[in-house]
């Protein structure tokens, strides 16, 4: 018997991501959904099935750092892979220091991509 493939979660604000992203990690072998916001993805299904989340730290409302304080809150240990147009190195430390596999400044290649979620499922074993 197979084991399913990993369901990736990929939380972004910005549409161009959501649309693009999914496509890629289907073409690595992943299956994806895609939520526009940290909220959106707290009340669906995936909150309880993403083996890793691929989460925009800027976004309005509640933050992607918000959204990891609240799955640990929760007990929710989903492997995160941040991913920002910001290239602060102060916020890229506190969230690897809270507990984020990764975090990649966009633009970021395929292959970064990949390590990161295979460092990330990894660890997550």
């Amino acid at each position: 018997m197979t084991r399913p493939r990993p369901l990736l979660s990929v939380v972004d604000d910005d549409e161009s991501v959501r649309e693009s992203l999914p496509d890629l990690l289907y073409e690595l072998g992943y299956r994806a959904r895609a939520f526009s916001s940290p909220e959106e993805f707290l009340g669906s299904e995936a909150l309880d099935q993403s083996n890793c989340l691929i989460l925009d730290i800027a976004m309005p409302g509640m933050t992607g750092i918000d959204l990891q304080r609240e799955l640990k809150r929760r007990g929710k240990m989903i492997p995160i892979i941040f991913i920002t147009a910001s290239r602060n190195e102060t916020v890229r430390s506190q969230v690897l220091a809270e507990g984020a596999a990764e975090c990649l400044y966009k633009p970021f290649s395929d292959t970064a991509l990949l390590v990161a979620i295979n460092s990330a499922l990894d660890k997550s074993v």
